[in-house]
Formats: C-alpha cells, structure tokens, sequence
C-alpha cells in the first residue's frame, strides 16, 4: 500500500481525531494496528491491522472500549487487509425525523379510512365523514405506539441507537400493518436485550388492556338496515383471544351479543389489534420481541426452539383447511406467518456483545411474558361470512 504523507494541518487533525478513540495500546492487545486513517471529515476511525485472535472475538473484546469513546466498531476487509473501522455511536434523534412524521400521518388517514367502516361510514361516498372514526385511529395508533416507545424508551436507557416509531400505513381491515423501529449497533449483553425486547409488549400490554376496558364500556355499533338486508354483504368476524374474554368479564360487559347486527365498539377492535401484536411479536424466533427475550433467556437454544416454530405454525394451517373446515383468511394468516417465521429463524437473532446469564427476577418475568402473550393466541383471528 502506497503512504501518502498528511499535510501539518491534516496530520494534527487526524491526530486529534485518533485521541478520540481508546489507546492504541488497548487496541493492538488483540489487533496489531500497522496504520491508521480518519475518514468522512474526520469522523470515521480506520485501523489496517491484523487481528490477534478470531476476528468476532476482536470485536466483542473491543466493543465496550470503543462504545466508551462513542464509536461503534466493526472488522471488514479491504482490498485483502483487515481494517477495524470505528463509527461515531450517537443515541436520540437528531433534527425532526421527517420520515416518521410522514408515516404516522399517513397511518392516521389509513385507519380513519378503515375504522370508518367499522362505524358503517362509506369513506368513499361520505369522505368528510371519516373523522368520526377517530376513537378507532386514536385506539390503534395508541396500542401500537405505546408498543414500539417501549422499545425505544428502553434503548435509550441501555445506550443502544434506535429510531423512533415508523408506522406502515396499509389498506387493511385496520389500515395498518403496524410500527417498527429500527435499532443500530450492537446489544452490549443479555439484560439489554431482554429489557428492550420484553419493554414492548408490556408496555403495548398495559395500553391494550386501558383501551379495551374504555372500550367495552362504549356504545355498540348497529349495522344499518339497508346493510342488514342487502344479500350481497358480508360479515367479519374476529376471534376473541382469553385476554379478551377474561377483561369483558372483569368489567361485567358483554362481548357476544344475540342481535348480529349489533357488534362491539370498534375501541375493542383497537384493543384486539394490541393483543393480536403482542402474540405475533412473541414468536420466539428472530428479531421478533419473542425471539429477543428467548435469546437473552437461553442462549444459543433460541435457535433451536425457532426452528421448531415454522413447522407449527403450518401444521395450524392445515389443521384449519383440513380437520376445522376454516378455507379463508385465518389459514392464510398462518401460511403467511410459516413462511416469514422461517425467514425470521433463518437469519438468526441479535447476539450481545457480553453473553452472561440473565439473573433469576429477568428469566422469571420473561416466563410470566410469554404466558400473557398466550393469552392474546386465538386460532381462527378473523373469519369473513357471506
């Protein structure tokens, strides 16, 4: 490799840049730095070096020391060399996120459209009458939101890079196929990756629970006459999982009513749909919650119990299609969600940085987790009848 030789202004601002980084020192303890580089204005650290040791083992050793100056490390190659590249590690947003901005805005008109019809408004003939919907937006907005702030609450507690909230805005029976965000970096041990992967459904939990009790004390919606009678008209039914159930008996509300035309208040819906999230997310395979909290709970088993999962979620399938008779949206939900686990279980789950055992309080409140995502499991979640 060709040296150039650095200027006397650039030499003492590369010099400035690399006494931002840890000791030399403690880096050639396990990567033998031969030349060293700032990059991008001086905020990306480049070291050309060998590794001492297996180069995952470099990393992980290396990790906290340079999270500690603020950057974030990762060993690539170049052109045949190894070069342990440092990027700054910034955690927070920074400036107005306008992507999520756009999103949610987004998102809000998409479930006004869709909790309209769940009033029986038409949104295409009576547009200026979709707000009405809005204690369904403000529902399913509230459960998904309070889901991923969880997330992100809990990130920035442990140091971790995560964004805010994106919403997916979708033509669904919703008008959403709920809220991600994205997380940077790597997790620096077990309780920071059981914390931010278990602080999201809890708190969407809690949100789930306050919107379906509000929920179930609001008026029932009467289906019109004309919808009543009109022979082409189908009717959606969901399934109600045991949360449910077990909350509408708590409150003394009923969710079955004998009038078909009469259903819950589409606040219930927002509630359902936090429940149905909370199952969903805790599959444990993956960069699913589930998969998160299996992960920090039992190590490299994770991977095992997630190849399992695939296998029973078609099984469910074609328990539907063929023992229950169901041809319709529910066994397609879980075809679908065969597929994306075996993806998900596929790639793999997040690995920490320091991989100690989780302590006695976390491993048992990741069991008690697990049995209140059971308890948002229906089998048949929707049902479309003519």
């Amino acid at each position: 490799m060709d040296d150039v030789e650095p200027s006397g202004d650039d030499a003492s601002n590369e010099a400035d840049a690399l006494e931002a980084g840890p000791p030399l020192e403690r880096i050639e303890s396990v990567f033998a730095v031969y030349e060293t580089r700032i990059e991008d204005g001086g905020e990306r650290l480049v070291y050309y070096g060998d590794p001492l040791d297996v180069p995952q083992r470099v990393t992980d050793e290396l990790w906290a020391t340079f999270h500690e100056c603020g950057y974030e490390p990762r060993l690539t190659r170049r052109h045949g060399e190894f070069v342990l590249v440092a990027e700054p590690h910034s955690v927070g947003v920074d400036g107005i996120p306008w992507t999520n901005v756009v999103l949610l805005l987004l998102t809000v008109v998409s479930t006004l459209f869709a909790g309209s019809m769940w009033y029986h408004i038409d949104p295409i003939a009576n547009p200026t009458e979709m707000w009405r919907a809005w204690p369904f937006t403000v529902a399913i907005l509230g459960v998904l939101g309070v889901h991923e702030m969880g997330h992100y609450a809990m990130s920035r507690y442990h140091d971790v890079d995560a964004s805010l909230p994106y919403f997916i805005p979708v033509p669904t029976l919703i008008g959403t196929m709920g809220a991600v965000i994205k997380m940077n970096g790597r997790m620096p041990d077990r309780k920071a990756l059981f914390d931010i992967g278990v602080a999201g459904p809890l708190a969407g939990l809690v949100a789930t629970v306050a919107v379906t009790v509000v929920g179930l004390h609001l008026p029932p919606v009467t289906a019109p006459e004309t919808v009543v009678q009109d022979p082409d008209a189908i009717q959606i039914q969901l399934g109600y999982p045991p949360l449910l159930e077990m909350l509408a008996a708590a409150v003394d509300q009923p969710l079955y009513r004998d009038d078909p035309a009469t259903a819950v208040n589409p606040v219930v819906i927002g509630g359902w749909v936090g429940m149905f999230v909370t199952f969903l997310n805790m599959i444990p395979v993956g960069q699913l919650d589930g998969g998160h909290i299996l992960r920090a709970m039992t190590s490299e088993y994770q991977e095992t119990i997630a190849a399992l999962v695939p296998g029973g979620l078609f099984g469910l399938a074609v328990y539907l299609y063929y023992v229950s008779g169901h041809s319709g949206n529910s066994v397609l939900i879980w075809a679908v969600w065969g597929i994306f686990t075996a993806v998900l279980a596929t790639v793999g789950p997040a690995h920490p940085v320091d991989d100690d055992r989780l302590g006695p309080g976390r491993f048992a409140l990741g069991i008690v987790t697990f049995g209140l995502g059971l308890l948002c499991f229906m089998t048949v979640p929707i049902a479309i009848v003519d």
